[in-house]
C-alpha cells in the first residue's frame, strides 16, 4: 500500500504528467465553512471499478450529526480539488472516493472510535458523479 501525502502528491501527479500544483496543506473550502484538511491520496489500491483515486481529509470535531452537511462538502471537494488532480494520472482513474475523518487514521485499517464519512464518484465527461457506495 502507498501512502501519499500532501507533499509528495505534487511530485506523484507531476512526473505522471499530472498537475503541477502543490497541494496546500491548508484548510480546504466547502460549503459547510468547517475546516477540512487534505490528509493523503491513495492511488495503488484498485476499487470495484478499477483504477480508483481515494482522497482522505480530516474534519475536526466531526460527529455523526454532521451526516447532512458532508454530502454536498464531499461532491465539492471531488469537483474542486480531486478531480483536477487526476488529470493525467495513468492509468486513469475510474473512481474517485472522497473520505472525511474526526482525525487521522491508518488507510485500511478499522477506527470503531472515529466518526468516518465515505462517497464514491464515477468520472464522466470530466465531472464527478455521485455512486451508491
Amino acid at each position: 500500500m502507498h501512502r501519499i501525502t500532501a507533499a509528495s502528491l505534487a511530485v506523484l501527479f507531476a512526473g505522471a504528467g499530472g498537475c503541477e500544483e502543490t497541494p496546500s496543506p491548508d484548510a480546504v473550502s466547502v460549503p459547510s465553512g468547517r475546516e477540512v484538511r487534505f490528509l493523503d491520496v491513495i492511488n495503488n489500491v484498485p476499487g470495484a471499478e478499477g483504477a480508483t483515486a481515494r482522497f482522505r481529509f480530516v474534519v475536526p470535531g466531526l460527529t455523526e450529526a454532521d451526516i447532512d452537511a458532508a454530502a454536498p462538502d464531499m461532491q465539492a471537494l471531488c469537483d474542486s480539488y480531486a478531480l483536477p488532480r487526476i488529470e493525467g494520472v495513468q492509468p486513469a482513474p475510474q473512481q474517485i472516493i472522497i473520505s472525511l475523518a474526526g482525525t487521522e487514521t491508518p488507510f485500511g485499517e478499522p477506527a470503531p472510535d472515529v466518526v468516518q464519512f465515505f462517497e464514491a464518484y464515477s468520472v464522466q465527461d470530466g465531472a464527478c458523479v455521485w455512486q451508491v457506495f
